[in-house]
């Protein structure tokens, strides 16, 4: 018999790729634990209710990323602003992110009607990227290196929304394009 806390590990993860593949639009009760392959009560038995099911779905994947986005710019990495920008372009523009920063843009979309509990969601995973982004950032010539880094997020958030809706050539020299405007 698996234990509480394996269960709600292991359900964690298969909700985790159920969001990254099909996003937050097939997010009811019983389609998450259908995705999970438990019954209704097994999801509620092992979360709480809904809220916490995806919450911790989201969590899995936000450090499946920070860890995808370490290895894309190591740790004590001191980058200028416009490389930051060129490595952040190329990889959230790569084939490995783009589930990622699609269901990143339907959750701040969610966030942004109130719809719990993405709102917290939305900030606690944007205060990470912005110090993410600030760890990695030369502080060189920035009087305000946490602003500079919340703008770099913009940026990259911005062209995860034309990824989605432009084509791959598009893409490429926007991505470049940023790049030179810092």
């Amino acid at each position: 018999m698996v234990s509480r806390d394996e269960g709600r590990r292991l359900a964690q993860g298969k909700l985790a790729r159920h969001l990254l593949a099909s996003g937050l639009g097939r997010t009811s009760l019983r389609e998450l634990a259908a995705a999970a392959g438990i019954s209704d009560r097994m999801l509620l038995y092992y979360f709480a209710d809904k809220a916490d099911a995806l919450s911790a779905a989201v969590g899995v994947i936000a450090a499946e990323l920070a860890d995808q986005l370490a290895a894309a710019v190591p740790d004590g990495a001191r980058l200028s602003a416009s490389a930051l920008v060129a490595e952040a372009a190329a990889f959230t523009t790569g084939p490995a992110a783009r589930p990622f920063m699609r269901l990143w843009i339907e959750l701040v979309a969610a966030a942004a009607r109130a719809e719990a509990p993405y709102p917290a969601l939305a900030r606690q995973i944007a205060e990470n990227f912005i110090a993410w982004t600030q760890a990695r950032l030369d502080p060189a010539g920035h009087d305000d290196p946490q602003a500079t880094a919340a703008a770099i997020v913009a940026l990259i958030d911005g062209l995860a929304l034309v990824a989605v809706c432009a084509d791959d050539d598009l893409v490429r020299r926007t991505a470049t394009r940023l790049a030179s405007l810092i």
